[in-house]
């Protein structure tokens, strides 16, 4: 039986959002038409999905401008495709706004799905752009019927702040059927994987190589600080230690995650968006069934009272990081299987879905 459409939008080249990915996948599988909205910001790759999907193209040169353009556009996208019989679905507060107006103006249930904190991500952090977005969201947020978010400090947030009730989808990866052989590596591999953007705990991390024998830190992904931190690589001489290893498809990075010894989540408190994250690596790192350093922050901490799946650092001192690396080093990736396997069973998207589900079958009877 097909279901109703479900019109998903986002402020996204679409390439490499993997929440987005599984959410249309799943919506799809599950009966939904679907029809995904994003634009060409940051790149146009080519993809393959199952079901429809655009790019609005946006002529803007600041990002500033892109947002204003990108909502402008969206909404007469959404227009023209949105009936009686439409869910919208909008992720991040980036897109909501036309969302939100459309939905109002046919009557039609809208699912907002934000990612973060939107208005207190460290990049807008005491910028007239913060207050808009702080403005936007106080006016929306407090009146939408079906709100999803990535994690339960984050959904703990919204609640206090608007006294809704999110229903907290993680942003696992799908069960891995993991019975590769552990690799014994020489030398032994510590991996980032995600944006390199500040308050990340990267060049921290880098630093901490001068701590650390027969290792090798790679970093996958890309971002605003990049050039930064390869300048940082050259001066404190460790080319030898430290490899970039450039935004990668997702399949291709989930290879590169099945080799490491160590994976690393240890952002810093860059704002409450950071501070009640749940960051993908951390999940997709215990499906490979990779150990991790985590930072101090709730739910990294959740996580490892629950699961003994690496160490939490005391600090993000490069000291206290490349101890915390040694200790799963010396205690070894396969010392860390059983309680990864324990994290893996519960924390993957085949659980996660089914909370999707149910609001979106919600909204459809309200149609």
């Amino acid at each position: 039986m097909t279901r109703k459409k479900v019109l998903t939008s986002a402020f996204s080249n679409l390439y490499t959002d993997q929440r987005i990915e599984k959410v249309c996948r799943t919506l799809h599988e599950n009966g939904y038409e679907i029809e995904l909205i994003g634009n060409n910001w940051g790149g146009e790759e080519k993809m393959q999905r199952p079901y429809r999907f655009s790019r609005i193209n946006l002529v803007s040169k600041t990002l500033k401008t892109a947002y204003f353009e990108f909502n402008w556009k969206l909404y007469q996208e959404l227009k023209k495709r949105a009936d009686e019989n439409t869910i919208l679905h909008a992720n991040d507060l980036d897109a909501l706004l036309p969302n939100y107006i459309l939905s109002k103006k046919l009557n039609i249930p809208l699912v907002f799905d934000s990612h973060e904190i939107f208005s207190e991500m460290p990049a807008i952090q005491g910028k007239m752009s913060q207050k808009l977005w702080r403005y936007l969201q106080n006016k929306i947020i407090p009146n939408l019927k079906f709100m999803i978010t990535a994690s339960g400090s984050y959904a703990k947030w919204f609640q206090n702040k608007y006294g809704i009730n999110p229903v907290f989808v993680q942003n696992a990866p799908r069960k891995i059927d993991f019975s590769i052989e552990i690799p014994e590596n020489n030398p032994r591999i510590i991996l980032y994987q995600g944006a390199i953007n500040p308050f990340r705990g990267i060049d921290k991390a880098i630093l901490a190589m001068h701590h650390l024998e027969n290792v090798i830190f790679k970093i996958a992904g890309d971002g605003p600080r990049k050039k930064q931190y390869e300048d940082l690589v050259l001066k404190e001489n460790l080319p030898n230690k430290v490899q970039f290893l450039g935004k990668l498809l997702p399949e291709d990075l989930r290879e590169i995650t099945l080799t490491a010894d160590v994976g690393m989540s240890i952002e810093e408190n860059g704002g409450e968006s950071y501070e009640f994250s749940l960051p993908n690596k951390v999940l997709d790192c215990i499906q490979a069934r990779v150990p991790l350093i985590l930072s101090p922050l709730p739910e990294m901490i959740n996580i490892k009272n629950q699961f003994d799946v690496g160490e939490i650092i005391k600090n993000h001192q490069p000291e206290n990081i490349a101890k915390a690396i040694n200790l799963i080093l010396n205690k070894g990736r396969k010392n860390y299987q059983s309680e990864l396997e324990k994290a893996a069973k519960i924390l993957c998207w085949e659980n996660e879905e089914v909370k999707l589900l149910e609001v979106f079958e919600k909204a459809s009877n309200l149609i």
